[in-house]
C-alpha cells in the first residue's frame, strides 16, 4: 500500500497542522507544546461554559480535531496514529480550556484511552479543577464482553454534549446527558480490507473473496468472517444484529460512517440500502454518510444508533461550526418529479422536393456502399466500425423516404440530427446530431444553406474540439462547406476531395480516437470519416452537374 507523508514520525502534527492552516481564520488553534503533546482549541473559547475535551490515537480523521468548533468539541488531544495521547497531553488540554464551569472528557472504552484520560482527570481535580468523565462503549460486536469498545457512535455523545456545553448547562447536566446517551448508543461495523499504517509493511489478512464483521478502528481482526455479498445483504445481516441489541420502542437517530476507503458511491448506495430497507421506520434522523470517524484506509463502513428523546433530537438537529460534521436531516421518500415532455417541431411534416429529395438518397447511398471501405480504413487506426456506423445512419434516413419534411431546409436538418444521434451512436453520431441540429436553428433563423451548414460546422467544432489539420471529418468537411458558400457544389465536392486525401500525410491525430495510434500506423492512411464526408458531397455534385 502506498502513502502520501514525508516522515512517519511527523504525519500526526503536519496532518494536525495542515487542518489548522485550511480552516477559517480565528476558529482554530493548537497549543505551543508540539510535538510531543498535540493538543487542537477552540481559537475563540473563554472558558465561561463547560469544556468539552475528547481525543485519542491518530488515523480516525476527522475524529477527533476535526469536530473541534462552536456546538461541539471546545480542545481535542491526539496521539500518534492508533496510540492514546499520554497522561501530561490530556492534562495539559484540560488546564489550556477549563475555566469555573468546569470540563467534560469524552472517552472511548480503550484500555490507554481511560487510563491516560483517567489519570490526567484525576491530577487536574488535583490542581483545583473540576472535571468529569463520560466513557462510550457502543461496539456490539461482542456481545458477552464487560467493556466493549468505542467506536463512531462517541459522535452522537459529542453533538449531544457539545449543544449543552454551548447552551450553558452545568457540568453536573452535561456529564448524566453524555452518560445516559453513551448507554443507549449501539455500533457494528463492517470492512473488506484491513488498513494500512503509513511507514509499516502491509498484511492483508482477509482472502480475495473475505470481509470481516465486527472490527474495531483500529486494524483489530473482525469477530466473523464474511463472504463478500450484495450490500442489501451485508444491511441486513448488520441491521439485524443491531435491532436485537436495540431497545425495542422509540425512534432512533442513524449515523453511517465510512471507515475511510469506501468511495463515495458506494457510500450512497449503503445508505439507501438501509433506508429502505424495514429496518428505516426505526430511524428519525440520519446523519451521513461519510467519513465521519475513520481507521485509516479501511475499506468499510459502521451503522451507529442512539436513542432518541426531545433533547438529543433537538441537539442533533442544531447547527454547529465544525464542517466535518454532517447534518442531520429527517429521512424522506425519493422525491421524484415530472421530465419535461419532448417539444415536437410544428413544421416537421412530410413535404416534398424532387431534387432535393434525389440528392438525399444519392447521398445515404454512396455511404451505404462505402461501409465495407470505410470499416477497413478505420481497422488501421480504430475498432473498424465507422463504415457500420455510417452506413446504420443512413440506412435511418432512407426508411423514412415520403415522411421528411424535404421541403423545409429546417425541420429536415432537426429531423436528421435527431435520427443520427438516436440511429447512429457513438461520437460521429453526436457530432453529427450536432452539426445538422445546429444547421437546422440557423436555417429556421433565415439562413441560407451555406450560412446554416457552416453554423453546424462551427458548433460541431466547438463541442468536439476537432479542427482543420487534426485528421478527423472537420478536414473535408471544412474546406468543403467554405467552397459551398460561392454556391458551387463540384467545387465543394473537389474541396472535401482534397481535404480528405490531406489526412494520409497527416501522421499525428489531434483528437478522436486516432490520436491514440502512433504516427506510423497512420502513415498512408486516409481518415475514414474525412473519406465519408468526401464521398457525400461528390454523390450530392453527381446529382446536381450542370
Amino acid at each position: 500500500m502506498k502513502h502520501f507523508f514525508n516522515r512517519k514520525e511527523s504525519i500526526v502534527t503536519e496532518a494536525l497542522d495542515g487542518l489548522l492552516r485550511a480552516s477559517p481564520p480565528g476558529t482554530l488553534a493548537r497549543l505551543d507544546s508540539y510535538p510531543d503533546i498535540k493538543v487542537v482549541v477552540r481559537a475563540d473559547w473563554d472558558k465561561s461554559r463547560v469544556a468539552l475535551i475528547s481525543g485519542g490515537g491518530a488515523g480516525h480523521e476527522p475524529s477527533h480535531a476535526g469536530f473541534v468548533g462552536r456546538g461541539m468539541l471546545t480542545a481535542a488531544v491526539s496521539g500518534e496514529i492508533f496510540a492514546s495521547p499520554s497522561v501530561d497531553a490530556v492534562l495539559t488540554a484540560i488546564r489550556a480550556v477549563t475555566g469555573k464551569p468546569g470540563c467534560l472528557l469524552v472517552v472511548k472504552n480503550y484500555t490507554g484511552d481511560r487510563l491516560n484520560f483517567g489519570l490526567a482527570a484525576e491530577k487536574a481535580r488535583a490542581e483545583g479543577f473540576d472535571v468529569e468523565m463520560v466513557i462510550v462503549a457502543d461496539d456490539i460486536a461482542l456481545p458477552d464482553i464487560n467493556q466493549p469498545r468505542g467506536v463512531a457512535g462517541t459522535l452522537f455523545v459529542h453533538k449531544i454534549a457539545g449543544h449543552l456545553a454551548e447552551s450553558g448547562e452545568s457540568l453536573a447536566s452535561l456529564a448524566a446527558a453524555a452518560k445516559a446517551a453513551a448507554a443507549d448508543i449501539v455500533s457494528l461495523g463492517v470492512s473488506y480490507s484491513t488498513c494500512s499504517i503509513p511507514g509499516r509493511p502491509y498484511e492483508d489478512r482477509l482472502g480475495e473473496n473475505q470481509g470481516e464483521l465486527g472490527l474495531g478502528i483500529h486494524g483489530e481482526p473482525g469477530v466473523e468472517k464474511i463472504t463478500v455479498q450484495q450490500a442489501d445483504s451485508l444491511v441486513s445481516i448488520m441491521t439485524e444484529r443491531l435491532s436485537a441489541a436495540m431497545k425495542p420502542v422509540g425512534k432512533h437517530a442513524l449515523l453511517i460512517n465510512n471507515l475511510g476507503a469506501v468511495p463515495p458511491v458506494e457510500m450512497s448506495l449503503i445508505a439507501n440500502a438501509v433506508l429502505s430497507s424495514p429496518f428505516a421506520g426505526r430511524i428519525a434522523l440520519v446523519v451521513g454518510p461519510g467519513p465521519l470517524m475513520t481507521a485509516l484506509n479501511m475499506n468499510g463502513f459502521s451503522l451507529s444508533l442512539i436513542r432518541l428523546d426531545p433533547e438529543r433530537e433537538a441537539a442533533l438537529l442544531s447547527d454547529v461550526a465544525p464542517h466535518a460534521w454532517l447534518p442531520a436531516v429527517v429521512p424522506h421518500p425519493v422525491a421524484i418529479v415530472a421530465a419535461p415532455k419532448a417539444e415536437t417541431l410544428v413544421s416537421a411534416v412530410a413535404s416534398h422536393d424532387a431534387e432535393a429529395e434525389r440528392v438525399l438518397a444519392a447521398i445515404c447511398d454512396r455511404l451505404i456502399s462505402l461501409e465495407p471501405e470505410l470499416n477497413r480504413l478505420d481497422a488501421k487506426a480504430g475498432d473498424g466500425d465507422t463504415g457500420s456506423t455510417v452506413a446504420t445512419g443512413a440506412r435511418s434516413i432512407l426508411a423514412q423516404t415520403g415522411r421528411l419534411p424535404v421541403a423545409d431546409r429546417a425541420a429536415l436538418f432537426a429531423v436528421i440530427g435527431d435520427t443520427l444521434a438516436t440511429a447512429m451512436g457513438g461520437s460521429s453520431g453526436v457530432l453529427l446530431s450536432i452539426f445538422f441540429t445546429a444547421a437546422g436553428k440557423a436555417s429556421g433563423d433565415g439562413a441560407n444553406l451555406a450560412a446554416s451548414l457552416l453554423a453546424g460546422l462551427e458548433r460541431m467544432t466547438f463541442y468536439g474540439g476537432a479542427l482543420p489539420g487534426d485528421r478527423t471529418m472537420v478536414d473535408a468537411l471544412s474546406p468543403a462547406l467554405h467552397a459551398l458558400a460561392a454556391i458551387d457544389v463540384r467545387a465543394a465536392a473537389d474541396a472535401a476531395r482534397k481535404g480528405a486525401d490531406a489526412t494520409k500525410t497527416m501522421r499525428k491525430a489531434k483528437a478522436g480516437r486516432s490520436a491514440y495510434i502512433g504516427e506510423s500506423d497512420l502513415d498512408g492512411v486516409m481518415d475514414p470519416g474525412a473519406h465519408a464526408v468526401a464521398e457525400a458531397f461528390a454523390a450530392a455534385a453527381d446529382i446536381l452537374k450542370p
